[in-house]
């Protein structure tokens, strides 16, 4: 665990949070996190937010399980979790981009509203990255909201050329 100082909003101290990996026992947070960040990017269909619920749990689940899906929490001295972020490590295609059979793709990136601004999503991507680079994952790609743009820019992630169709 890593103690990082983060201001606390309406304190005139820096207090400190710590960064630790999330367990299976962490799934209801990171369900929190994942359906927060859809209605904070504008998604106001509830009935479509909870529908995702029971096929993610499953999909987290079985991915915590088999060592595919890591997730980080920044946790107060509280031990309120106040943000969290995951990578999903994935099978694809060796390309001319890289040869490697593994990508990693980051989601669930979220912080709690009375903790944003301060760098705590900037943090847990770091560690992300980190833990990428140690474990030799050269390509990792996420899909940003507005608000989350600016981090990712700073971290050198560029905007690529994909395409997508929603077939119904």
């Amino acid at each position: 665990m890593k103690l990082t100082p983060i201001f606390t909003p309406g304190a005139a101290t820096l207090m400190t949070y710590t960064i630790r990996k999330a367990t299976v026992d962490d799934i209801p947070i990171i369900l929190h996190h994942r359906k927060a960040m859809f209605t904070d990017m504008g998604l106001d269909d509830l009935a479509l937010i909870d529908a995702m619920e029971p096929p993610f749990v499953a999909w987290v689940s079985e991915r915590i399980a088999n060592d595919t899906y890591h997730g980080w929490l920044a946790v107060a001295p509280d031990g309120q979790v106040i943000g969290g972020a995951g990578l999903w490590v994935y099978e694809w295609i060796p390309s001319p981009l890289g040869p490697q059979v593994t990508r990693g793709y980051i989601l669930n990136v979220y912080t709690e509203p009375g903790f944003r601004k301060q760098g705590i999503a900037r943090r847990l991507v770091e560690e992300i990255l980190a833990y990428c680079r140690a474990r030799g994952l050269k390509i990792v790609l996420l899909h940003a909201s507005e608000q989350g743009r600016p981090i990712y820019e700073a971290l050198g992630f560029a905007q690529t050329n994909e395409m997508r169709i929603r077939l119904e």
